[in-house]
C-alpha cells in the first residue's frame, strides 16, 4: 500500500492513480475530455451525495423503530399489529398497480435464452478471462474431471487418461445427446457418421440411415457437409457442438470420430465489483477498473505458468459456422457481460468531495465503470459485448423502492454525464434485502424501462432477516433457515412478481449460488429445481460448473414452465414476515458448540484471506473440509447469527471467544500450505484477521443493516499498513 497522492479538479480531491488511469487509458476514444468528465463528476456527487446520506439514515432509522417495537413485544407479539406497524412506518409500501416492464434493447442471451450464470471477482484477470469464456464448454472434460462420473470400478481420474473413466464420460454424453437431440431411428451411440444432405443432418449406422427427430434442431456445421468438423445443433435455445476428429486421442476410439461434445454455457457473467472483491481503496479500485476496461475493449490478457508452460489467456473469437442454408452463421464466442457494481453504502478513497470527505463509492462505480462500458458501444476494440447497444448493471443491496428509484436517478445523470441515450443503462436488482422482498413489485416498478434482471440471494438476504429481527428473540439454527416459511415464500415471491410485472421476453429472473464446486454430483441432481420454480437462470461457481448445469436447460424448457407458473401466482407477504425465531430453544449445550464451531470456523476462514491477502471470494473449507465458495454475503449471515445467540444468552462471550481461538488454529491448519498465509494462533492480538472476525461478531449488532463491509475495509486498510510498515 503507497501512501496516495492527489490532485485537486475542480472542487475534488483525485487521487492520482485513479486520475492518471481516466485520463490516459479510460477516457481516451470515450468522447470525453477529462475536464468534461470529473466537472459532471463534481456536479453528480454534489447532488446525489446527500440523496445517498438520507437513504442511509433512512435505513437506520426505520431499525431503530423496528428494535424498539420487539422490545415492548417480546412478551406480547401479535402479528397483526406488528404488519400494521411496518405499513405505519413505511417499512412495508403500499401496493402498486399490476403493470408490465418496458425494457427495449435487451440482448437475446437475457431476454430470450435460458442458461446458467457465473459471478466472478473482475479484479482477478485470470478468473474474469476464464469466465467470459466459458460462453462454451467441453461436456467430455466437465465430465471427467468432477465426481458426476464415479471412480468405482476403475474408473479414477489418475494423472493420465483413463479409458475406462474415458468410456463413460462418452457413453454420458452421446445419452444426453439421445435426450435432447434425439434421432428419429436408433441412438447417438451407434452412429458410424455424421453428414449434411440436403440440410439435414444424416446418421449412418450399420448401413442404415436415420435424421434428427426434430430436423429443425440442426442449425449449421464447419467443414464441408459430407465430412464435417463439426456440427450445431439446438435444443431449448441452446447450442450443442458435436465435434469430429479420427485422428483425435478420442476420436479415433469413436465409431464416428467424435472427439468432444461442446455446449453452449455461461450464457451472462456478472463481472464483480462488490460481494467478490476486496477492493479498499483507490489502488484497489483501479485496478477493478483496469480489468474492466480491458474487457469492454477486449484486449484484456494474462499470462501465467501452467504444467511447465507459459499461456497468455484472452478473450474468445467468435466461432463461426456454415447454415444448413449455406449461409455464414456467427456466434458469441463469450458470455454476454454484465458488471455488478457496490451498493450505497460504502465511500471511497479514490475521490474527495469539496470537504474533503470520501465520496460515494457505488456513485463512483456507476459512473466509471458506464463510462467505461461505451467502449463497447462505440465499437473501440475488435470484440463487441453488447449487440443491442445496452450496458448491464447489476445493483445489490437496496433496501426498498426509494432506494431502487435513487438508483434510476443515479443512472439517468449518468447518462447525461457520458452522453448515452435514456435507458442505455440497464439495472439488475438483486432481491436481497427484506424490505426490497417485501416490497419487489414496487423496486421494479422504478425500473421498469431499465430493468433486466432480478434474483435471489438466500445468504445476504438471511443475514439481513436476522439483523432486522435481532430484539425478537433467538434465531433458528442456521441450517434450518433452509426450509424457514419465510425463505420459500421469499424464492417463491421473487418468481411471482417476475411474472406478474412481465419480465419473460424482456429480463431474466435468476437464482442463486451453487456453494460447493466439488460437488457437481449433487448439483446435477438439485439445481434444476431452480428452473422448475420458474427461474431463467441461476448462478454456478466455476465453468465446469455452467457446463454441467447447462445440462438442466436442455432438460427443462423453463419458458414453459414460467407460462405455467403465470397462471398459479400468490401473494406471499405474511409468510415473507415470519421471523424464523426459535420459539422455544432447547439445543443441548453440544448442539450450541457445534453451531458455534460451524459459524466461528467459516468466518474465520474467510476473512484471514479477505484482511491479510485481499481474496475477495474463495473456495474455503468448512468444518467438514468440504470446500465451500464463500464471500461477503456468507460471511454476513454467519457473524449475525453468532451476534444474534450472544445478544439473547444462548451462549457467552467467553465460549465465543474460546471458540474463536480453538478454530484459529482449524483454519491455520487448513491454510498450512499456502506460502502467502499468516497463522492467527501464532499472536491473537497481532493478528489483524482474528481481530477482525472477533469484531464482526462482538460488534455485529451495531453494523448497518449487519452488512461486513465497514469493518472488513477497515481491517484490511490496517493489514496493508502494517505490510508496509514491516518491509521499512
Amino acid at each position: 500500500m503507497t501512501a496516495l497522492n492527489y490532485v485537486k479538479v475542480g472542487n475534488l480531491q483525485v487521487a492520482s492513480i485513479f486520475y492518471r488511469f481516466m485520463d490516459e487509458e479510460a477516457l481516451p476514444l470515450s468522447g470525453l475530455s477529462s475536464t468534461q468528465f470529473f466537472q459532471g463528476v463534481e456536479t453528480l456527487i454534489k447532488e446525489l451525495g446527500p440523496l445517498n446520506k438520507q437513504l442511509l439514515e433512512r435505513r437506520e432509522d426505520l431499525q431503530a423503530s423496528i428494535n424498539e417495537w420487539h422490545k415492548k413485544h417480546q412478551t406480547s407479539f401479535s402479528f397483526d399489529q406488528y404488519k400494521a406497524f411496518l405499513e405505519e412506518i413505511g417499512y412495508l409500501e403500499p401496493e402498486v398497480e399490476d403493470f408490465n416492464i418496458t425494457t427495449e434493447g435487451v440482448d437475446p442471451e437475457i431476454a430470450l435464452q435460458a442458461g446458467p450464470q457465473l459471478v466472478v471477482p473482475v479484479n482477478n484477470a485470470r478468473y474474469a478471462l476464464n469466465a467470459a469464456n466459458a460462453r462454451w464448454g467441453s461436456l467430455y472434460d466437465a465430465l471427467y474431471g468432477t465426481d458426476v462420473i464415479s471412480e468405482e470400478n476403475g474408473a479414477t481420474k489418475g494423472k493420465s487418461y483413463n479409458s475406462v473413466r474415458g468410456e463413460l464420460v462418452i457413453d454420458y454424453a452421446k445419452t444426453f445427446l439421445d435426450q435432447a437431440l434425439p434421432l428419429a431411428e436408433g441412438s447417438h451411440k451407434t452412429v458410424e457418421k455424421y453428414t449434411i444432405e440436403s440440410g439435414k443432418l444424416i446418421v449412418h449406422s450399420k448401413g442404415q440411415t436415420a435424421e434428427l427427430r426434430k430436423s429443425d434442431q440442426l442449425v449449421g456445421y464447419t467443414g464441408s457437409p459430407e465430412s464435417p468438423s463439426s456440427i450445431l445443433l439446438k435444443n431449448n435455445g441452446l447450442h450443442v457442438e458435436i465435434q469430429f476428429d479420427p485422428n483425435h486421442p478420442i476420436g479415433k476410439t469413436d465409431l464416428a470420430g467424435v472427439c468432444d461434445v461442446v455446449m453452449e454455457s455461461a450464457m451472462t457473467t456478472i463481472m464483480d465489483c462488490e460481494d467478490s472483491v476486496a477492493a479498499v481503496d483507490a489502488e484497489d479500485k483501479v485496478g477493478v477498473y483496469r480489468n474492466w476496461l480491458g474487457l469492454m475493449k477486449g484486449d484484456l490478457k494474462e499470462s501465467f505458468t501452467k504444467a511447465g508452460k507459459e499461456v497468455t489467456r484472452r478473450l474468445q473469437e467468435d466461432r463461426k459456422y456454415t447454415t444448413v442454408q449455406g449461409e455464414r452463421l456467427t456466434l458469441p464466442g463469450r458470455s454476454l457481460m454484465f458488471v455488478r457494481n457496490v451498493g450505497h453504502l460504502m465511500t471511497n478513497n479514490t475521490v474527495l468531495d469539496h470537504e474533503g470527505n470520501e465520496v460515494p463509492e457505488g456513485i463512483l462505480d456507476c459512473i466509471v465503470t458506464s463510462l467505461i462500458a461505451k467502449h463497447d458501444l462505440l465499437g473501440n476494440g475488435e470484440l463487441q459485448n453488447s449487440k443491442k447497444g445496452s450496458v448491464y448493471i447489476v445493483k445489490p443491496k437496496m433496501h426498498g423502492s426509494e432506494e431502487v428509484a435513487f438508483a434510476n436517478v443515479l443512472f439517468n445523470r449518468v447518462e447525461d454525464l457520458i452522453d448515452l441515450p435514456r435507458y442505455t443503462l440497464k439495472i439488475g436488482v438483486m432481491d436481497e434485502e427484506r424490505r426490497t422482498s417485501l416490497n419487489l413489485k414496487a423496486c421494479i416498478n422504478e425500473v421498469k424501462e431499465r430493468v433486466v434482471f432480478i434474483n435471489t440471494g438466500f445468504l445476504d438476504r438471511t443475514g439481513d432477516e436476522m439483523h432486522t429481527s435481532m430484539e425478537a428473540g433467538p434465531m433458528i439454527r442456521k441450517h434450518e433457515m433452509k426450509t424457514s416459511t419465510w425463505l420459500t415464500a421469499y424464492e417463491k415471491s421473487n418468481v411471482n412478481n417476475g411474472l406478474l410485472c412481465g419480465l419473460p421476453g424482456r429480463a431474466q429472473i435468476g437464482k442463486g449460488m451453487w456453494a460447493m464446486p466439488d460437488l457437481m454430483a449433487d448439483m446435477l441432481n438439485q439445481k434444476d429445481g431452480q428452473l422448475k420454480a420458474g427461474a431463467n437462470t441461476a448462478w454456478v461457481p466455476s465453468p465446469t460448473a455452467a457446463t454441467l448445469h447447462a445440462l438442466h436447460y436442455h432438460q427443462v424448457n423453463v419458458f414453459d414452465v414460467q407460462r405455467e407458473l403465470g397462471n398459479q401466482i400468490s401473494y406471499l407477504t405474511d409468510d415473507i414476515l415470519n421471523i424464523p425465531l426459535a420459539e422455544h430453544p432447547n439445543w443441548s449445550l453440544e448442539e450450541i458448540q457445534q453451531e458455534l464451531d460451524n459459524n466461528a470456523q467459516g468466518i474465520l476462514g474467510y476473512v484471514v484471506r479477505w484482511v491479510d491477502q485481499g481474496v475477495g471470494c474463495s473456495k474455503v473449507p468448512d468444518i467438514n473440509h468440504v470446500g465451500l465458495m464463500e464471500d461477503r454475503a456468507t460471511l454476513r449471515i454467519s457473524s449475525q447469527h453468532v451476534a444474534n445467540w450472544l445478544h439473547h444468552g444462548i451462549c457467552t462471550k467467553e465460549q465465543v471467544l474460546e471458540t474463536m481461538y480453538r478454530m484459529a488454529k482449524v483454519v491455520d491448519q487448513q491454510n498450512a500450505g499456502d506460502p502467502e498465509y499468516r497463522p492467527m494462533a501464532a499472536n491473537y492480538e497481532n493478528s489483524v484477521a482474528f481481530q477482525a472476525a472477533c469484531e464482526l461478531v462482538f460488534s455485529g449488532i451495531e453494523q448497518p443493516s449487519g452488512y461486513t463491509e465497514p469493518i472488513l475495509h477497515k481491517r484490511r486498510l490496517e493489514a496493508k499498513r502494517n505490510r508496509v510498515a514491516s518491509t521499512k
